[in-house]
Protein backbone atom coordinates (compact mmCIF):
# COMPACT_ATOMS: atom_id res chain seq x y z
CA UNK A 1 0.00 0.00 0.00
CA UNK A 2 1.51 3.08 -0.89
CA UNK A 3 1.74 6.59 0.80
CA UNK A 4 -1.29 7.73 -1.19
CA UNK A 5 -3.18 5.00 -0.50
CA UNK A 6 -3.02 5.48 3.03
CA UNK A 7 -3.61 9.44 2.96
CA UNK A 8 -6.61 8.43 1.11
CA UNK A 9 -8.06 5.55 3.66
CA UNK A 10 -7.22 8.28 6.81
CA UNK A 11 -8.87 10.93 5.07
CA UNK A 12 -12.00 9.07 4.08
CA UNK A 13 -12.23 7.53 7.76
CA UNK A 14 -12.09 10.63 8.94
CA UNK A 15 -14.52 12.75 6.69
CA UNK A 16 -17.09 9.57 7.76
CA UNK A 17 -16.84 9.86 10.93
CA UNK A 18 -17.17 13.45 11.00
CA UNK A 19 -19.99 13.41 8.76
CA UNK A 20 -22.03 11.17 11.19
CA UNK A 21 -21.06 12.82 13.97
CA UNK A 22 -22.88 15.99 12.45
CA UNK A 23 -25.68 14.13 12.42
CA UNK A 24 -25.78 13.08 15.90
CA UNK A 25 -23.86 15.80 18.30
CA UNK A 26 -26.49 16.92 20.90
CA UNK A 27 -24.51 20.17 21.08
CA UNK A 28 -25.15 22.20 17.63
CA UNK A 29 -21.56 24.19 18.17
CA UNK A 30 -20.22 20.61 18.20
CA UNK A 31 -21.84 19.53 15.05
CA UNK A 32 -20.69 22.72 12.82
CA UNK A 33 -17.09 22.45 14.29
CA UNK A 34 -17.47 18.55 13.02
CA UNK A 35 -18.98 19.78 9.90
CA UNK A 36 -15.91 22.13 9.28
CA UNK A 37 -13.58 19.27 9.69
CA UNK A 38 -15.69 16.92 7.55
CA UNK A 39 -14.37 20.02 4.74
CA UNK A 40 -11.14 19.79 5.88
CA UNK A 41 -11.01 16.45 4.84
CA UNK A 42 -12.75 16.42 1.31
CA UNK A 43 -10.23 19.27 0.71
CA UNK A 44 -7.30 16.13 1.50
CA UNK A 45 -9.44 13.73 -0.98
CA UNK A 46 -10.05 16.12 -3.74
CA UNK A 47 -6.11 17.39 -3.19
CA UNK A 48 -4.77 13.70 -3.61
CA UNK A 49 -7.16 13.58 -6.93
CA UNK A 50 -5.52 16.55 -8.59
CA UNK A 51 -8.50 19.15 -7.95
CA UNK A 52 -6.97 21.87 -5.99
CA UNK A 53 -9.16 24.10 -7.24
CA UNK A 54 -11.80 22.03 -5.19
CA UNK A 55 -9.78 21.88 -2.06
CA UNK A 56 -9.57 25.69 -2.25
CA UNK A 57 -12.91 26.14 -2.76
CA UNK A 58 -13.86 24.04 -0.12
CA UNK A 59 -11.45 25.95 2.39
CA UNK A 60 -12.36 29.58 1.34
CA UNK A 61 -16.05 29.15 1.30
CA UNK A 62 -17.38 26.95 2.60
CA UNK A 63 -14.99 26.61 5.73
CA UNK A 64 -14.18 29.98 5.52
CA UNK A 65 -17.50 31.57 5.38
CA UNK A 66 -20.78 28.94 5.39
CA UNK A 67 -19.09 27.41 8.20
CA UNK A 68 -18.27 30.17 10.17
CA UNK A 69 -21.59 31.82 9.20
CA UNK A 70 -23.29 28.55 10.77
CA UNK A 71 -21.28 29.15 13.95
CA UNK A 72 -22.17 32.49 14.57
CA UNK A 73 -25.83 32.14 13.64
CA UNK A 74 -25.91 28.99 16.52
CA UNK A 75 -24.51 30.77 19.07
CA UNK A 76 -26.15 34.48 18.92
CA UNK A 77 -29.49 32.81 18.01
CA UNK A 78 -29.57 30.95 21.28
CA UNK A 79 -31.89 28.61 19.43
CA UNK A 80 -33.71 26.28 21.45
CA UNK A 81 -32.67 23.22 19.49
CA UNK A 82 -34.37 20.54 21.91
CA UNK A 83 -37.89 22.00 21.05
CA UNK A 84 -37.28 21.85 17.02
CA UNK A 85 -36.14 18.12 17.60
CA UNK A 86 -39.45 17.19 19.42
CA UNK A 87 -41.22 17.66 15.80
CA UNK A 88 -38.75 15.95 13.42
CA UNK A 89 -40.16 12.47 13.27
CA UNK A 90 -43.01 14.13 10.86
CA UNK A 91 -40.38 14.79 8.40
CA UNK A 92 -39.19 11.18 8.32
CA UNK A 93 -41.03 10.10 5.26
CA UNK A 94 -40.02 13.12 3.12
CA UNK A 95 -36.48 12.38 4.85
CA UNK A 96 -36.26 9.14 3.37
CA UNK A 97 -37.93 9.65 0.01
CA UNK A 98 -34.72 12.32 -0.74
CA UNK A 99 -32.37 9.43 0.41
CA UNK A 100 -34.00 6.81 -1.57
CA UNK A 101 -33.69 9.41 -4.68
CA UNK A 102 -29.96 10.40 -4.18
CA UNK A 103 -29.20 6.46 -3.44
CA UNK A 104 -30.95 6.26 -7.08
CA UNK A 105 -28.58 8.77 -8.77
CA UNK A 106 -25.40 7.87 -6.76
CA UNK A 107 -26.07 4.29 -8.33
CA UNK A 108 -27.03 5.51 -11.81
CA UNK A 109 -23.57 7.18 -11.54
CA UNK A 110 -21.58 4.46 -10.22
CA UNK A 111 -22.86 1.57 -12.46
CA UNK A 112 -22.20 4.13 -15.64
CA UNK A 113 -19.08 4.36 -15.00
CA UNK A 114 -18.91 1.05 -14.64
CA UNK A 115 -20.66 -0.21 -17.63
CA UNK A 116 -18.94 2.57 -20.03
CA UNK A 117 -15.83 3.28 -18.32
CA UNK A 118 -15.02 5.38 -21.56
CA UNK A 119 -17.45 7.57 -20.57
CA UNK A 120 -15.63 10.43 -18.98
CA UNK A 121 -13.02 10.58 -22.30
CA UNK A 122 -16.35 11.46 -24.36
CA UNK A 123 -16.23 15.16 -22.66
CA UNK A 124 -15.78 18.15 -25.25
CA UNK A 125 -13.24 20.39 -23.64
CA UNK A 126 -9.28 18.56 -23.35
CA UNK A 127 -7.73 17.88 -20.24
CA UNK A 128 -4.81 19.84 -20.44
CA UNK A 129 -1.44 17.82 -19.13
CA UNK A 130 -0.66 18.73 -15.30
CA UNK A 131 2.54 19.47 -15.68
CA UNK A 132 1.92 22.05 -18.61
CA UNK A 133 -1.24 23.72 -16.88
CA UNK A 134 -2.59 23.90 -13.56
CA UNK A 135 -6.36 22.76 -12.78
CA UNK A 136 -6.87 26.35 -11.65
CA UNK A 137 -5.56 27.92 -14.48
CA UNK A 138 -7.35 25.78 -16.69
CA UNK A 139 -10.95 26.06 -14.93
CA UNK A 140 -10.17 30.05 -15.26
CA UNK A 141 -9.48 29.72 -19.26
CA UNK A 142 -13.27 27.86 -19.39
CA UNK A 143 -15.39 30.62 -17.01
CA UNK A 144 -13.91 33.68 -18.58
CA UNK A 145 -13.84 32.65 -22.27
CA UNK A 146 -16.84 30.16 -23.33
CA UNK A 147 -19.20 30.88 -20.21
CA UNK A 148 -17.86 34.63 -19.13
CA UNK A 149 -21.53 35.88 -19.70
CA UNK A 150 -23.34 32.77 -17.67
CA UNK A 151 -20.59 33.49 -15.06
CA UNK A 152 -21.69 37.11 -14.97
CA UNK A 153 -25.40 36.85 -14.66
CA UNK A 154 -24.47 33.89 -11.76
CA UNK A 155 -23.16 37.09 -9.78
CA UNK A 156 -25.61 39.29 -10.85
CA UNK A 157 -28.22 36.51 -9.47
CA UNK A 158 -26.20 36.70 -6.34
CA UNK A 159 -26.08 40.13 -5.51
CA UNK A 160 -29.57 40.33 -6.16
CA UNK A 161 -30.45 37.84 -3.51
CA UNK A 162 -28.06 39.61 -1.12
CA UNK A 163 -29.97 42.82 -1.28
CA UNK A 164 -33.15 41.35 -1.24
CA UNK A 165 -31.99 39.50 1.82
CA UNK A 166 -30.86 42.60 3.24
CA UNK A 167 -34.17 44.39 2.35
CA UNK A 168 -36.72 41.81 3.69
CA UNK A 169 -34.70 41.52 7.08
CA UNK A 170 -34.35 45.16 7.54
CA UNK A 171 -36.01 46.71 10.64
CA UNK A 172 -36.64 50.34 11.13
CA UNK A 173 -37.04 50.88 14.99
CA UNK A 174 -38.68 54.09 16.18
CA UNK A 175 -37.57 54.48 19.49
CA UNK A 176 -33.71 54.87 18.07
CA UNK A 177 -32.58 58.52 16.80
CA UNK A 178 -31.21 58.09 13.39
CA UNK A 179 -28.73 60.38 11.60
CA UNK A 180 -30.40 62.20 8.54
CA UNK A 181 -27.27 63.80 6.70
CA UNK A 182 -30.09 66.39 4.39
CA UNK A 183 -31.71 67.37 7.34
CA UNK A 184 -28.26 68.43 9.26
CA UNK A 185 -27.62 69.75 5.80
CA UNK A 186 -30.70 72.46 5.30
CA UNK A 187 -30.15 73.67 8.93
CA UNK A 188 -30.12 77.70 9.44
CA UNK A 189 -29.78 79.70 12.23
CA UNK A 190 -32.83 79.63 12.75
CA UNK A 191 -33.80 76.51 12.97
CA UNK A 192 -30.78 75.38 15.06
CA UNK A 193 -30.69 78.51 17.32
CA UNK A 194 -33.50 78.69 19.78
CA UNK A 195 -33.82 81.56 21.97
CA UNK A 196 -36.10 81.25 25.29
CA UNK A 197 -37.16 84.00 27.35
CA UNK A 198 -36.08 82.82 31.26
CA UNK A 199 -38.63 84.79 33.32
CA UNK A 200 -36.31 85.91 36.74
CA UNK A 201 -36.69 83.29 39.36
CA UNK A 202 -37.58 80.45 36.99
CA UNK A 203 -35.54 78.02 34.84
CA UNK A 204 -34.93 76.69 31.45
Amino acid sequence: MGLQAIFFYLFAFIAVASAFMVISAKNPVHSVLFLILVFFNAAGLFLLTGAEFLAMILLVVYIGAVAVLFLFVVMMLDIDFAELRSGVLQYAPVGILIGLIVAAELIVVIGGSVLTPDAARSITMPIPNPAERTNTAALGDVLYTNYVYFFQIAGLVLLVAMIGAIVLTLRHRTNIKRQDISKQVARTPATAVEVVKVKPGQGV
